[in-house]
């Protein structure tokens, strides 16, 4: 997902971090830009999705785009009502 469009980034990070970066960087054989956009990559894919979906359920609630959750569990149950009675006429 890294594109080759750049922008440069200035981060204070705690020099701990850094270290571990560093380490993972060597441990690799690649430099430590590579393995913090990986890093970068990998929360914008798992939390970065999670914030951003989230986001965009609110939203939607706030324009009034949602279900009422009753009307929600009678469909559920017709559902259910419906695959038992289809049950019971092939078993009995």
């Amino acid at each position: 997902m890294l594109t080759s469009e750049k922008s440069q980034v200035s981060l204070r990070l705690p020099t701990s971090l850094v270290s571990q970066f560093d380490r993972i960087a060597a441990i690799l054989e690649r430099d430590r830009t590579w393995v913090m956009q990986k890093a970068l990559s990998q929360y914008l894919a798992i939390e970065g999705a999670e914030i951003l979906a989230d986001a965009q359920g609110l939203d939607e609630l706030d324009r009034g785009d949602s279900v009422d959750l009753e009307d929600v569990l009678e469909k559920a149950r017709a559902i259910v009502d419906a695959a038992e009675n289809r049950r019971r006429m092939r078993v009995g």
